[in-house]
């Protein structure tokens, strides 16, 4: 099951000729991301309260066509993969509402504690996860 999130393309995300930074796309991910586990009740916040920690292990990023300023990009986000301490999530962005894919990426995360050392999910939180992958 894939969700998706809608992000509009602001002046500050460009350069000058209006066409996405390829930079910028990281944090479009990272939003659809953190929408996906919100959805599923495992709060950032809350882990990061128990000093349980998601870093980036790898991101492999395609960039089909340029985004422009004033587009409304479509983010779709699904598991990929999910092992006791780590998650791969699989992102396809397009124009809202239409079939122009503009960008395909994997990003894997593992969990660390604050040693930033792996540290395993919870049973409860592999669970949501897994029900929805």
């Amino acid at each position: 099951m894939a969700d998706a999130i809608d992000i509009r393309i602001y002046y500050e995300d460009t350069d000058c000729g209006g066409v996405v930074y390829y930079g910028k796309y990281m944090g479009f991910l990272e939003r659809a991301r953190t929408d996906f586990l919100e959805r599923r009740g495992i709060r950032i916040l809350d882990l990061m309260n128990e000093r349980i920690f998601f870093v980036v292990v790898s991101v492999d990023i395609r960039y089909h066509k340029p985004a422009r300023y004033a587009d409304i990009i479509t983010v779709h986000t699904e598991i990929e993969e999910i092992t006791p301490a780590s998650i791969t999530f699989a992102h396809k962005i397009y124009i809202k509402d239409t079939e122009t894919k503009i960008s395909t990426a994997k990003v894997r995360l593992a969990t660390v504690g604050t040693e930033m050392k792996p540290k395993k999910m919870s049973k409860e939180m592999t669970e949501a996860i897994r029900a929805h992958a």
